[in-house]
């Protein structure tokens, strides 16, 4: 009784929790998606506040460049918050969407009425997605309104550079009496401010300040003595080479300029850093101490690069072929030069943090344009060559009109009150002309390294293969990727330097960096660098975890457990095979390519495959049947047409087989499937061999018989069960024809025994006296020809004489044969 009553509570259980389950699951999402509402509600709520804020900061620091692109980044950032809180929408709209579906279309006038909690049902849904429809018409609106921000924040900064190119200063209100007071004024002030931050670090930070500046020089050095070890030779020119090649001669101006500084750069940088930590710097010092800092790295730069490409002590080093006495001008004009545009920068940042009058800046700006302008057109005046007769050459005409253009322009601009079209005009000149030397010198020796023979003829080459680190064979392809890696290294490196001299912020490069890492769309397609990235780094990563598990599973696992070879190599393909096909569809998904959109390219090349591909299609699928029936393996002696070898190796394409005399031979598969293929070790190594020897006729042939079994059985490498057996096979043309058949444990070393059966047969019929006899061979004599003549006129005439009485009796004996005539009838 009682199990029934429990039999009973169980089914109403089933029926009744069957029929609450899609009800409760029903409430369940209608109370998550309420929440989410609630909580996305709230994100772009704040994220309004935020706009305003950053709304009216773009009214109030128009004039500020760096500021107005520090507020592009977070209203960029508040765009894609909003999108991405419309984007959380998306799964519940698809199952709102899917249940409205499933619900059907609501009953038309007249038909019956659909049941009341379906009604209600459909109302809700409808209510809800018109509740989130809202919400993401809202954060949608926000990310229109960022975008117009952005748009807007772009005119002001064009207005500003544009502005900052086009104004027109009055030159003969700042040219006064009250600039040379305002000039005394500023500098006691600066004085006053270095003064008493000296005093104060001098009291109380000296010891850390000591500590500091020996450590940024300790990371400096590190740097230095670091990189001068591992490129060796390349970084200072040796007096003592004579020809040194053109390689070598960049990359020592390369790498001469580079590393120190770099290592100036870790210094200042380390210096300003720990000088921070320790609070040893005001605000105030801070900039001046970084300015100063830009100041002598832009000077030093400018200079080793001069040095490093015209050398003025060593001729045979310079790259560009000017003679000694221009190349000491010229790396004085060009230092010159560099220090005006960095000394009026250091003063222009001076003068923005102590609020100076516009007069000094003016007048700054003035005199540094008209010194850079100066600077140019004497380095176009330079005669740096020198002709055969020993009369100085210019420039060539383009770089001589260019400079005495780029110089005039910026003298011109200064004295008609264009100043900041003067200034920017050069700092152009030298700063970002400095970048584009460098980078220019780095991307030709990438060039030089990656030419055929270019790196294999550098000292580092020829330092590798005499180590044996590598051979010379492959130095062009190390070459290759060293010149790959150096132009994308140098592009990192150089071109946001050339983007910063031109005006753009750091805030810009950031913005484009994020921009190219998230994604932008070409049609419907979105392309993202750092989902590339990804993808080739999870596809590389699942490869070599294919390769180390194949070497794991074949070396450690099979080779222990004594499998066959055969079989190790079939099972490693595979896993191989698969391995690398499940990192590349992992790769292309972590690269967030959608490969249901590649439906399309699949059926395309599916149609290329029917008609174009069928021959490779085939041997794939060949290669397959061959690794899962496995009628021959690795090891195994096979015979395929006219190949015989030993299997090497089986791909999914092709089978490798070596021969007897080591020429390896590449065998389609489709070729070993669709045709014969003997298997000599298919089971096993155990096979007969077959030897055929005649003997004369009137031989004793049981004595012959005795012979050969006995001479087999002798041979320790035959089988003696089965036994070897001699039969009396056929009488010959010639010869008594016998075979002898034995069995080898080992068929693959058949050639050596029979080889001593064969000397065994020789020795023992040479004693016996048995004939081996030979088929008989027909003797041929050639005919002998008369000489040819010598004189052929006489042999003609001859001829002739010989012709004429042949055909004299051949006419005597036809008129002899000639029949008497008959009588005249008359």
């Amino acid at each position: 009784m009682l199990s029934h009553i429990a039999r009973l509570c169980l089914v109403l259980f089933l029926v009744f929790g069957g029929l609450a389950r899609p009800v409760f699951a029903q409430d369940m999402a209608a109370a998550e998606a309420a929440q989410l509402l609630e909580e996305q509600q709230r994100a772009l709520d704040a994220l309004t506040v935020t706009l305003d804020g950053l709304e009216k900061d773009i009214t109030e620091h128009g004039d500020d460049d760096a500021y107005l692109v520090r507020l592009r980044l977070k209203l960029e950032a508040v765009s894609t918050e909003a999108l991405q809180s419309a984007l959380a929408f998306k799964p519940r709209l698809a199952e709102i969407n899917a249940r409205v579906e499933q619900l059907g279309a609501a009953p038309a006038d007249g038909q019956p009425p659909e049941a009341e909690t379906v009604r209600e049902e459909r109302q809700a849904l409808a209510a809800e997605k018109t509740e989130i429809n809202a919400v993401i018409a809202t954060a949608q609106n926000l990310s229109l309104r960022s975008n117009k921000l952005i748009e807007q924040i772009a005119t002001i900064r064009r207005d500003l550079f544009r502005s900052m190119l086009t104004r027109r200063y009055a030159l003969t209100e700042t040219f006064s009496g009250k600039m040379i007071s305002d000039a005394v004024n500023e500098f006691g002030k600066f004085s006053t401010a270095i003064t008493s931050w000296a005093n104060f670090a001098y009291k109380y930070k000296f010891n850390a300040m000591i500590a500091a500046t020996f450590m940024a020089l300790i990371a400096a050095l590190v740097l230095m003595f670091g990189g001068r070890r591992l490129v060796g030779g390349l970084f200072r020119a040796d007096p003592a080479v004579e020809e040194p090649s053109y390689l070598t001669r960049l990359s020592v101006a390369f790498w001469s300029t580079l590393l120190p500084t770099g290592a100036l750069t870790v210094f200042f940088a380390a210096t300003f850093f720990f000088f921070s930590s320790n609070q040893v710097l005001r605000g105030d010092i801070g900039l001046y101490l970084r300015s100063a800092m830009l100041m002598v790295l832009g000077v030093f730069l400018v200079n080793r690069l001069a040095n490093a490409a015209l050398v003025p002590k060593l001729p045979q080093w310079r790259l560009v072929p000017v003679e000694s006495r221009p190349a000491r001008w010229l790396v004085r004009l060009a230092t010159a030069m560099a220090i005006a545009v960095a000394l009026n920068n250091f003063l222009s940042q001076v003068a923005d943090q102590m609020s100076s009058p516009l007069s000094l800046t003016v007048t700054r700006s003035f005199v540094a344009s008209l010194i850079v302008g100066v600077i140019l057109l004497l380095i176009g005046n330079v005669k740096p060559f020198r002709a055969p007769e020993g009369n100085w050459k210019p420039w060539p005409v383009w770089l001589r009109y260019s400079l005495f253009l780029i110089g005039g322009l910026t003298i011109g601009a200064a004295l008609f009150g264009y100043i900041g079209f003067a200034i920017f005009l050069s700092l152009q000149v030298v700063m970002t002309g400095t970048i584009l030397v460098t980078a220019y010198i780095g991307f030709l020796c990438a060039a030089a390294i990656g030419a055929e023979g270019g790196l294999g003829g550098s000292w580092l080459g020829r330092w590798m293969m005499a180590k044996g680190y590598a051979e010379e064979s492959s130095m062009d392809q190390i070459g290759l990727g060293v010149s790959v890696l150096l132009n994308f290294l140098i592009l990192l490196i150089f071109l946001p330097l050339t983007l910063f001299m031109w005006g753009f912020q750091p805030g810009d490069i950031q913005a484009w960096a994020q921009k190219l890492a998230t994604g932008f769309s070409i049609g419907s397609v979105t392309i993202s660098l750092l989902g590339i990235l990804s993808g080739i780094l999870v596809f590389a990563i699942g490869y070599f975890l294919t390769r180390w598990f194949q070497g794991w599973l074949d070396g450690s696992v099979m080779a222990r457990g004594k499998v066959d070879a055969g079989v190790r190599n079939s099972i490693s393909l595979v896993v191989g095979y698969a391995g690398i096909a499940i990192a590349a569809l992992v790769g292309i998904s972590a690269a967030g390519i959608d490969l249901s959109s590649l439906a399309l390219v699949a059926g395309a090349l599916s149609l290329g495959i029917g008609f174009g591909l069928q021959n490779v299609v085939s041997n794939f699928v060949s290669g397959l049947i061959l690794l899962a029936e496995r009628p021959f393996k690795v090891g195994d002696w096979i015979v395929a047409g006219d190949v015989s070898g030993t299997v090497r190796k089986i791909s999914v394409r092709a089978t490798e087989i070596e021969t007897f005399q080591r020429q390896t031979v590449i065998l389609p598969n489709s070729n070993l499937i669709n045709g014969a293929v003997g298997n000599w070790t298919h089971r096993n190594k155990l096979g007969r061999v077959d030897i055929r020897v005649g003997v004369a006729y009137g031989t004793d042939v049981r004595r012959v018989q005795e012979i050969l079994l006995e001479i087999t059985r002798a041979q320790p490498a035959i089988l003696k069960n089965p036994e070897p057996f001699v039969q009396f096979s056929n009488f010959g043309p010639t010869a008594l024809e016998f075979e002898i058949r034995f069995f080898l444990a080992d068929i693959t070393n058949s050639g050596g025994v029979q080889n001593e059966v064969r000397f065994g047969i020789m020795d023992a019929f040479n004693r016996e006296g048995i004939e081996i006899p030979s088929a008989t061979r027909a003797e041929y004599k050639r005919p002998v020809l008369e000489p040819w003549p010598h004189d052929d006129d006489k042999t003609e005439a001859e001829f002739a004489e010989r012709e004429r009485l042949k055909a004299e009796e051949e006419e005597r004996a036809r008129k002899g044969r000639r029949r008497p005539g008959k009588p005249d009838p008359a």
